[in-house]
C-alpha cells in the first residue's frame, strides 16, 4: 500500500490504536517535504523550522542527497560490522579531518553515540586508577539532555526524563553550566571525565561560553579527565562551524554526534581523539547496524553539500541579521519575549511563559518549530534555509506575538 492511498482518518485511527502512546498526540499528519518546506495530508503548506529536530541538514529532498541514497540502496545497504565497506572508512576519514587525529566509532543515533562516551569514560578512569570501579564518576551540567537510555538519563538531570525508571546508573555529579567554579569543586579522585552539549538544545538552547570550555579544558588536564563534548544537536555545521566548540578554540578528547550527520538517514557517531582512542579493544563495545553503507551514503553525501554549497559560509553571513530581526521581536512583544539566544541555526526565545500555545499558533500560521526546556520556543532551520526564508519565519512570529497581545 502505497502513502497516497492511507487516508487522514486511517492514520490517525492507526496512531490512537496501535502507536505507544509515549508521545502526545501529533497535531498533524506529515505527507512529503521539498527544501525548507513541509506539507500534511490536506495539503498545507509549512516552513519547517524544526528539520526533524536538526536532523534534516540539507532540507528534504536535496537532489544530490536523494540520488546517493537511492543508489546505494540499490547496490549495498547493510553487510554488518564483521565486514568492511568503503563507505564507513571514508566517512571516518572526513570525520577525523574536521575533528583532529583519532578514529571514529559508528551507530545510530545521539543516544547511542552518548552512551558510547560514558563508556569510554570508564575505561579512562580505569586506565588512570589502575583498577575497575574506583574511578567512574563523570561531571555533567544542570539542564543537561544526553539521551534516554540509562547511562543518557543518568547524565540528564530532569525529572521528566528520569521519573518511573529509578535507580539509574550512579557516577553522576552535576555543576552549572558557564560556572566553572562549581565544576571544579565536584572533582575528586573518582572523576574520570567532564561531559556537556557544547550548546544545550532540550534544556533551552543554552551556549556554553568560551571561557568556560577552556576553563574545562585546563581543569581535565590538571585532573588527567577526558573532556567529553556532546554535539548531538548543535554539530555538522548547524552554527556556522563543523562543530560548534570551534568557536572557542577548545580541542575536545571525544565528541558525540548525529542527528543531522546522516541528513535525515539514522546515523551517530563518536569521534575519540588520540590519547583515549586505544581504551576501546575488540568486544568491548559494538552495534549491529552502526556505519551501514547506506548510512555512510547519506552522511557523504550530507558532508558533500554541506561543503560544495558552502553551508557554514552561509550561515555566518545570514545568521547574524536574523537574529537581529529576532531580538528587534523581543523589544516588540517584551510582555511575551524576553530574549533570544543560540549560534547560527540554532535559536532559542525565551518566552514569558508556557511556550506550548505558541507553538500550536506557530504551526496554525504556517511554521513547525519545537519547544525546548524553560519556556523556549526552539527554530532550528535546514542550513539550507534562505534570507527569505529566514525573514518569512521573523513575520510568522510578528504574526502569532502580535495576535495573543491583541487577545
Amino acid at each position: 500500500m502505497s502513502q497516497t492511498q492511507i487516508t487522514q482518518t486511517a492514520t490517525e485511527a492507526a496512531y490512537d490504536t496501535y502507536v505507544l502512546r509515549n508521545y502526545g498526540r501529533p497535531a498533524i499528519t506529515l505527507a512529503r517535504g521539498e527544501g525548507c518546506r513541509v506539507w500534511d495530508d490536506s495539503g498545507k503548506r509549512y516552513l519547517d523550522f524544526a528539520s526533524g529536530i536538526a536532523v534534516n541538514a540539507v532540507g528534504h529532498g536535496h537532489p544530490r542527497w536523494v540520488k546517493a541514497v537511492s543508489e546505494q540502496a540499490a547496490t549495498l545497504a547493510h553487510v554488518s560490522n564483521l565486514y568492511r565497506n568503503p563507505l564507513q572508512g571514508e566517512l571516518a576519514k572526513r570525520l577525523v579531518q574536521h575533528a583532529g587525529p583519532g578514529r571514529v566509532f559508528f551507530c545510530n543515533s545521539g543516544a547511542e553515540a552518548n552512551e558510547g562516551l560514558l563508556k569510554l569514560a570508564r575505561l579512562h578512569g580505569i586506565r588512570k586508577s589502575g583498577e575497575e570501579g574506583k574511578c567512574f564518576k563523570v561531571i555533567c551540567a544542570k539542564s543537561a539532555f544526553h539521551g534516554r537510555t540509562f547511562g543518557g538519563m543518568s547524565a540528564t538531570p530532569q525529572e521528566k526524563i528520569q521519573k518511573g525508571f529509578r535507580p539509574l546508573v550512579s557516577g553522576f555529579a552535576f555543576g552549572e553550566l558557564n560556572n566553572l567554579a562549581s565544576f571544579e569543586a565536584l572533582i575528586d579522585d573518582s572523576t574520570a571525565a567532564i561531559f556537556v552539549e557544547t550548546i544545550q538544545g532540550e534544556g533551552g538552547v543554552n551556549p556554553a561560553t568560551t571561557e568556560f570550555l577552556l576553563g574545562l579544558r585546563a581543569l581535565c588536564n590538571k585532573h588527567n579527565l577526558l573532556l567529553m563534548l556532546d554535539e548531538v544537536q548543535c554539530g555538522v555545521g548547524r552554527t556556522g562551524r563543523f562543530f560548534a566548540f570551534e568557536h572557542a578554540g577548545v580541542r575536545p578528547d571525544a565528541i558525540g554526534m548525529a542527528k543531522g550527520l546522516g541528513g535525515g538517514f539514522p546515523i551517530g557517531a563518536i569521534w575519540i581523539g588520540e590519547g583515549a582512542a586505544d581504551l576501546f579493544q575488540p568486544g568491548m563495545h559494538g552495534t549491529t547496524f552502526g556505519g551501514t553503507p547506506l548510512a555512510c551514503a547519506a552522511a557523504l553525501a550530507t558532508l558533500d553539500i554541506i561543503r560544495d554549497e558552502q553551508l557554514c559560509e552561509h550561515i555566518l553571513r545570514v545568521s547574524p541579521g536574523w537574529h537581529a530581526a529576532l531580538a528587534k521581536l523581543a523589544t516588540e512583544f517584551p510582555a511575551q519575549l524576553t530574549g533570544v539566544r543560540g549560534l547560527g541555526f540554532m535559536v532559542g526565545l525565551q518566552l514569558t511563559g508556557d511556550p506550548a500555545p505558541y507553538i500550536a499558533a506557530l504551526r496554525e500560521a504556517g511554521m513547525l518549530c519545537p519547544l525546548a526546556g524553560g519556556n523556549v520556543i526552539r527554530l532550528l532551520p535546514p542550513l539550507v534555509a534562505s534570507e527569505a526564508e529566514l525573514a518569512e519565519s521573523v513575520d510568522i512570529l510578528r504574526k502569532v506575538f502580535a495576535a495573543k497581545a491583541a487577545a
